[in-house]
């Protein structure tokens, strides 16, 4: 009897055992629920809009969007939206549930086309799926503004490209319009620097491009970056594209210490001696650079006389050298034709200089290094196709977004006998004043458009190996497109 209620109990399904020690223990089982399935990712879908997309003599001042699913709340990406024209007031929009409520402040001007362009701030609550760039449109008048005005902006300095920048269009031409009043039309960068304006109407603008802050579309700092065109842009039913050149016409600076507050010490004292750094690195100089001394704060009172200079172990004397301060007079340069694998020594007396809070060093000071063998770098010969002399063409070598090394091209060819061993990027530079550095445009009053950077896509790195002739056939970039306008 007992062997046959088991062979009874064995049929039992096992789902039905499942069940039956859930429903008898609940204290000792968990429900665990469903794992895995499809991941929704489809954005958003307009079902009904009020009044409706693309509307004509539109007269309202609410406008009611509902979708087929829940949105977030828009309040935290509301600034990503794009209303052209712009209003003199931002409207207020809200969320709830699935629908989105945009009520206009602004008197809607006749026969005129309005975009609201959402950007990324239409998205589903649960896997935040974007519907990117949905726009809804509607006209004043009988009819819809149909032009289009498309370019893209490039940072001038590096030919790279921010796609956070904005792209304005003005109707007043007055300088003093960037930095006072809002543009006429607004449009965003896509991540490739390209822009499109849509649905304008004929006339004249001034375009720019501007890195907002804080949500404005003004020029308010020398530190934005800022483009602008040549010419003001007449639109007709075909327009050329526009390339505008992006930059800053001051670099964000790095803050200087308060000469009266001093370097402090860890215990929080003023530090009351002259502390001085080098170039050096691990005791040893590059043999195409100066040897170079820091100080924190400018120097004064500098005595060349008390700073000796000397080669070898026997601190053999060396005359034909010669110490230069740079403009902030916290560098001194060491310039001389250095020997490879040569020990130096300079010698700093204690009374050679004092910065500017008086501090002096406690007693002299003696820097010895040796330089770098010959054996330590490689020769470098580049042969350009397609270089245009003509616009003063400088080449420079980038590693990490730095500028390494300036080399002006005279020639299609350019042969370096030492070089340092490294991989770098290589970019033109159109030296337009000869300088030998990038420089930034101008905009108010003098209307100078930024010199230009253009990377060699041909070859984007080159690695130049110790102790090695290094040899390089590599096509110039083209010539800059023409400035917008």
């Amino acid at each position: 009897m007992f062997a046959t209620s088991m062979r009874k109990l064995a049929i039992i399904p096992a789902s039905v055992i499942i069940l039956i020690s859930v429903i008898s223990g609940p204290g000792c089982a968990n429900i665990i629920p469903p794992q895995g399935g499809f991941r929704d990712s489809i954005p958003p879908v307009l079902l009904k809009a009020s009044p409706e997309d693309s509307s004509t003599n539109f007269k309202t001042n609410r406008i009611t969007l509902t979708f087929d699913e829940y949105i977030s709340d828009i309040q935290n990406s509301r600034q990503n939206l794009i209303i052209s024209p712009v209003p003199k007031r931002d409207p207020d929009i809200e969320s709830k549930l699935r629908t989105v409520i945009i009520k206009l402040k602004d008197t809607l001007e006749p026969n005129t086309t309005y975009t609201i362009n959402f950007g990324d701030a239409i998205r589903d609550i649960n896997e935040g799926n974007v519907a990117k760039n949905f726009t809804y449109i509607f006209s004043t008048g009988t009819t819809f503004d149909s032009l289009t005005l498309s370019g893209k902006v490039v940072l001038a300095e590096n030919g790279k490209v921010d796609s956070t920048l904005s792209v304005m269009l003005h109707k007043n031409g007055k300088d003093s319009a960037v930095a006072s009043e809002k543009p006429r039309y607004v449009t965003r960068l896509d991540s490739s620097g390209n822009f499109t304006f849509r649905n304008l109407p004929g006339g004249t603008f001034y375009i720019y491009a501007l890195k907002t802050e804080g949500g404005g579309y003004f020029y308010s700092s020398e530190r934005q970056l800022f483009a602008f065109a040549d010419s003001p842009v007449t639109l007709g039913s075909v327009n050329k594209p526009i390339t505008l050149y992006a930059y800053a016409e001051k670099s964000a600076s790095t803050p200087t210490l308060n000469p009266q507050v001093g370097a402090r010490q860890k215990g929080g004292g003023t530090e009351k001696r002259l502390r001085i750094q080098s170039n050096l690195s691990n005791g040893q100089l590059d043999l195409l650079n100066n040897l170079s001394i820091n100080t924190e704060l400018p120097l004064k009172g500098l005595d060349t006389s008390l700073i000796h200079f000397s080669s070898d172990s026997s601190f053999t004397p060396i005359k034909n050298y010669r110490i230069v301060p740079d403009s902030t007079r916290k560098k001194l340069s060491f310039q001389y034709d250095w020997k490879e694998n040569t020990l130096y020594h300079v010698i700093l007396e204690k009374d050679f200089a004092q910065d500017t809070l008086g501090r002096k060093l406690l007693k002299a000071d003696t820097i010895s290094f040796k330089t770098k063998k010959l054996t330590d770098y490689g020769s470098l010969r580049i042969r350009f196709k397609k270089l245009d002399l003509s616009t003063n063409p400088v080449l420079q070598f980038v590693q990490n977004d730095n500028v390494v090394k300036s080399i002006p091209l005279t020639s299609a060819e350019l042969n370096q006998s030492i070089f340092v061993p490294g991989d770098y990027q290589l970019r033109i530079l159109d030296d337009r004043n000869k300088n030998g550095k990038w420089d930034p445009g101008q905009f108010f009053g003098k209307h100078i458009q930024p010199e230009i950077v253009r990377p060699i896509t041909s070859r984007p790195k080159i690695s130049v190996k110790a102790n090695w002739d290094n040899d390089f056939d590599i096509e110039a970039p083209s010539n800059s497109p023409p400035r917008g306008g």
